[in-house]
């Protein structure tokens, strides 16, 4: 395959994924609002997730204050924030439009009409009326993206690079969701989360869960109250959960092998590495290291894969 087409489709599906996960995190931020808290803590949610998404600077360049509606704006409209729904979408659409011989109908018109449909649902104020059934639209979208994909496209190295593009995407996602919480709290590297008040934190926890579809999944697995220990096991070593790092991991260094080529040797080594950290780590280590640190050093990583990637596979980039 082409450098280039695979270069596309690869975007492609990361600029999905990311539109999806961007509407999962500040859906979170929407619901943790409505909870009874000063100010202060409800700013600071703001900002611990314009931190995270390492968007700190860009927003201040364009707004004086933090506030939800500022935030929201920022993130879901605004077409100079490249990290913005609106420009996701849009990224989304310009790729799958450039590699459109290599995608079936059905996904092209899935992506086409997503992006077109954009455009009316920011129009009609449905954003400002009510942020979280804009966000349900982003995720239904995606979901359907992804599955016209997996049902009408041949298994070839096309699906491949979309499907690589996807879960490297959805790993650094899921980490920065899980990050939200606890990126402006003290966290000692003793700090161990199972000691918290479960009752302080039930419904910032609920509200996490919820906004990656695993509510009903933990019940399901624990049967028990949520705790943050929990929470944090479930999202990052379940390999069974959809949507947990090791999960994501696990369809990265798959798909890896699937494609690989006489360069990407020691991306592979890399991506396995971090697979079998997450495969044999237990969450009582995590923990006492420090969730925070934890997430923020495998963030560092998956950023370092997704530039080994490129340089072994895609299109290089410019000087």
């Amino acid at each position: 395959m082409l450098s280039r087409t695979a270069d596309h489709l690869f975007w492609m599906a990361r600029y999905i994924e990311r539109a999806e996960n961007t509407a999962r995190m500040l859906d979170v931020n929407v619901q943790t609002a409505l909870l009874p808290q000063d100010p202060e803590n409800a700013e600071q949610g703001w900002r611990a997730m314009l931190s995270i998404c390492e968007l700190t600077e860009a927003f201040a360049k364009k707004h004086d204050e933090v506030s939800a509606e500022a935030v929201i704006d920022f993130m879901v409209k605004d077409p100079n924030n490249p990290s913005s729904i609106y420009c996701c979408l849009q990224g989304a659409r310009e790729n799958a439009r450039a590699v459109r011989g290599a995608l079936t109908t059905e996904v092209w018109e899935t992506n086409n009409t997503t992006w077109l449909e954009l455009k009316k649902v920011l129009a009609d104020g449905t954003v400002e009326r009510d942020p979280s059934e804009f966000f349900e639209w982003v995720k239904f979208r995606s979901h359907l993206s992804r599955g016209v994909t997996i049902g009408t496209m041949l298994k070839d190295d096309a699906f491949r690079f979309i499907r690589l593009g996807t879960f490297l995407e959805r790993a650094d996602n899921t980490a920065r969701l899980l990050d939200v919480k606890f990126h402006s709290m003290p966290f000692s590297p003793l700090a161990n989360l199972s000691t918290a008040d479960p009752h302080a934190d039930y419904y910032h926890w609920a509200a996490i869960l919820r906004s990656v579809s695993a509510f009903e999944t933990y019940r399901k697995v624990y049967r028990d109250v949520i705790t943050p220990d929990r929470v944090a096991e479930l999202l990052i070593l379940r390999d069974d959960m959809p949507r947990s790092l090791l999960a994501s991991l696990n369809e990265v260094c798959a798909n890896l092998e699937m494609i690989r080529n006489d360069y990407s040797a020691n991306t592979e080594r890399r991506a396995g590495k971090l697979r079998a950290e997450l495969l044999y780590s237990q969450i009582d280590d995590i923990l006492q290291m420090g969730l925070h640190a934890y997430l923020t050093n495998f963030l560092e990583r998956v950023n370092d894969l997704g530039n080994r990637i490129s340089k072994d596979f895609l299109v290089p980039l410019e000087a």
